[in-house]
């Protein structure tokens, strides 16, 4: 079926974990012909969840792409996880979708990680939908669950569909825009269409009401019909809500039990009549300038697409997934990567259901899918036409939270288990590998324990290679605090030509993060300027190992005030042992300090938690700098920590606060460590260098 950019519905079904995320899409394709029955994630077998990791854990680890065809419109359904620690693949999704429905719980209300997908999705201005899901559940309350939202959230949440029963009484649910029932229906089958019960007449038309004026509200043509008739006509109120949820006016509540298909068929036709096409979003391109320009998707002009995310099938090697922006992608079609200046050749084209791929003649604009084998792909890559000059903009992720020193157990596996990890980097922007030179430690770091973990067991269960963790050690630096001076002569004869060099060098600090500035104060030619180089290279090198733990110095300048040279035994490596000796004697002189990472932190936990989490900060040698409610009964903490004193906090975030916490950091600082910190750091690293 050839379907234009305008009939596409991309939608993000996002939210807190355990709301039913992955049953509800699941339904979703059962209602729209995609698969025979719907499943359970306890079964194993549902589309979203396909993964070896998923199916044993039983959650949502990667985000799964799935579509149906409905009411004439193609609607591309990304399922993410709910975990914090996936946090990336939530990301990457409402990138390339135009819409979301956030799932809430009736039995818990608004949770941590609905004010954080709230918080990502008021960034993005995206239209936005709820479904309160687990209607059929003990203590589930609509009615609550909605106040809470309003409350949190200060935006206009507007019931669409209204629920008949709750708890073990949940029977089905109201459609105030058709005014008609959708009962359960014993197994789960399809709903039909029924007359709302008697007894709940006069709720449904008060109900009924606020929505009609709330959709009148969304134009003026239909606000004047209102105030001459007072009501509207079921297109008039789908016309008023789809022009009021494209500008951010509304949000469009539904409710049902997804595990009974409750309510899940009202809400897909409101998907399909509601939401916006891709048809004119625009699509952050990388910036050239100080402003940040948009190209508008759009089926006009040549091919181009974003590669917003990259998996490894077993069967049919790299996948890239895409988001088309411009143009048609067709499956005889070259395109250029344009990171790589290389040209590739698509041969095929594909959506897909969950890890089923459906080969398609072509993905016109706005549409989602994925290409095989185009061996330069990697995520954020764009491909395009090679008439287009273009490049979109990359995926905005969080910096990685928690980290471990890694190694493989046998010496032999090592290359091995490198080559897997940096695989799997690719696959995850939000999992990094670096080496770290000054550490000799190979570090692995993402958004969790959890992350990091699964991972690992990955790589272990597939290459049978059995690893080592341990706390990565901290990046300890050294610096000055006064100014001083010192100089210093090499003289070597060995027979033949000696070495000869007098080096006079003052040294100063520098602001914190300036790290480095090297003066040439020499007049008369008292050291010729061939040689100056060498003193630089002498001072560089010498700050690479510290006087208090061998720790690299940073923040200073080195000035060359004075020298000597010989006509016969001077040279450039002459001055640099020079510089290096007369650096050394400087430093001693300098009130040499060491100096520790210093990150800023921000943490966002319920309220029953923050006092634990303030006094925790405390016990860290944390500075809180603020904190405020964000909704939902969550603080946001912002702080500046040691890294050194973090090395475990996604650990211990969650055994102080039942696992309902979250935190992002980024590297602040260097400041300043006196007292029995310092001298554990420096009696730690003479034991190091010692056992070296």
């Amino acid at each position: 079926m050839s379907i234009s950019s305008d009939e596409i519905r991309n939608i993000s079904i996002t939210g807190h974990g355990s709301t039913g995320k992955t049953t509800f899409v699941e339904q979703i394709l059962f209602l729209g012909g995609q698969i025979p029955k719907p499943e359970t994630v306890e079964s194993g077998k549902t589309v979203g969840d396909f993964a070896e990791e998923e199916i044993n854990r039983k959650i949502s680890i990667h985000t799964a792409m799935a579509h149906v065809q409905w009411q004439g419109k193609k609607i591309n359904l990304l399922d993410t996880p709910g975990a914090g620690d996936f946090v990336g693949e939530v990301i990457s999704a409402l990138r390339v979708t135009e819409s979301a429905v956030v799932l809430v719980a009736a039995d818990a209300g608004v949770q941590i990680g609905t004010v954080q997908t709230w918080r990502r999705l008021k960034e993005r201005n995206t239209p936005t939908l709820v479904f309160v899901n687990k209607m059929d559940k003990e203590h589930a309350d609509f009615t609550k669950t909605v106040n809470a939202l309003k409350e949190n959230f200060q935006a206009n949440f507007i019931p669409v569909s209204i629920p008949i029963g709750a708890g073990a009484g949940f029977r089905g649910v109201v459609n105030l825009i058709e005014q008609k029932a959708y009962m359960t229906q014993e197994g789960g089958k399809k709903p039909a269409a029924s007359d709302i019960p008697q007894e709940m007449t006069l709720e449904v038309e008060e109900y009924r009401q606020g929505l009609i004026e709330t959709a009148a509200e969304g134009d003026d043509a239909l606000m004047e019909k209102y105030f001459e008739t007072e009501t509207l006509k079921q297109e008039e109120i789908q016309e008023g809500l789809t022009k009021a949820l494209a500008a951010g006016k509304i949000i469009p509540v539904f409710c049902g039990a997804a595990l009974l298909n409750g309510g899940i068929y009202t809400c897909l036709d409101a998907i399909a009549h509601l939401c916006p096409s891709p048809v004119g979003r625009k699509e952050p391109l990388q910036p050239t300038g100080d402003e940040q320009a948009f190209q508008d998707i759009s089926s006009d002009g040549s091919p181009s697409c974003f590669v917003f995310k990259t998996s490894v099938d077993q069967f049919s090697g790299k996948l890239s997934y895409i988001k088309v922006v411009t143009g048609t992608v067709t499956g005889d079609a070259e395109l250029v990567n344009f990171r790589e200046k290389k040209k590739e050749k698509i041969s095929k084209v594909y959506t897909c259901i969950g890890k089923k791929l459906e080969e398609v003649e072509k993905l016109p604009a706005g549409d989602i899918g994925v290409l095989t084998k185009i061996a330069s792909s990697a995520t954020n890559d764009t491909l395009c036409s090679s008439d287009l000059d273009i490049s979109y903009l990359p995926l905005q992720l969080p910096q990685p939270v928690h980290a471990v020193a890694i190694n493989a157990t046998a010496k032999k596996d090592e290359d091995k288990l490198n080559q897997l990890l940096q695989r799997a980097a690719e696959e995850d922007m939000t999992f990094q590998l670096n080496y770290d030179t000054e550490t000799k430690e190979t570090v692995i770091s993402g958004m969790g324990e959890l992350h990091l973990y699964i991972i690992m067991e990955k790589i272990k269960s597939q290459a049978k290679i059995d690893m080592q963790t341990r706390v990565p050690k901290v990046a300890y630096r050294e610096t000055i605090r006064t100014a001083s001076g010192s100089e210093y002569q090499h003289k070597k004869q060995t027979g033949g030509h000696g070495q000869y060099a007098k080096v006079v060098l003052e040294i100063q600090p520098l602001a914190r993060g300036e790290n480095f500035k090297f003066v040439n104060g020499i007049v008369g030619g008292r050291i010729s300027k061939g040689y100056i180089p060498g003193v630089e290279k002498g001072v560089l090198e010498g700050m690479e190992s510290g006087i208090l733990a061998g720790y690299p110095v940073v923040d200073l300048e080195a000035k060359v005030v004075d020298g000597k040279q010989h006509p016969v035994d001077s040279s450039e490596l002459a001055f640099k042992l020079a510089a290096r000796g007369a650096l050394r004697a400087s430093l001693e002189k300098a009130d040499p300090v060491l100096v520790e990472p210093v990150m800023n932190l921000t943490v966002f936990v319920d309220d029953q938690y923050l006092g634990d989490v303030l006094s925790d900060l405390s016990s860290r040698r944390g500075k809180v700098l603020g904190q405020e409610p964000v909704g939902g009964g969550i603080q946001e903490v912002k702080a500046q920590v040691p890294q050194a004193e973090l090395l475990r906090y996604s650990i211990d975030l969650r055994s102080i606060t039942s696992g309902t916490a979250s935190f992002e950091i980024e590297f602040s600082h260097y400041s300043p460590i006196t007292g029995k910190v310092a001298e554990q750091v420096m009696t730690a690293a003479k034991a190091e260098q010692s056992d070296g």
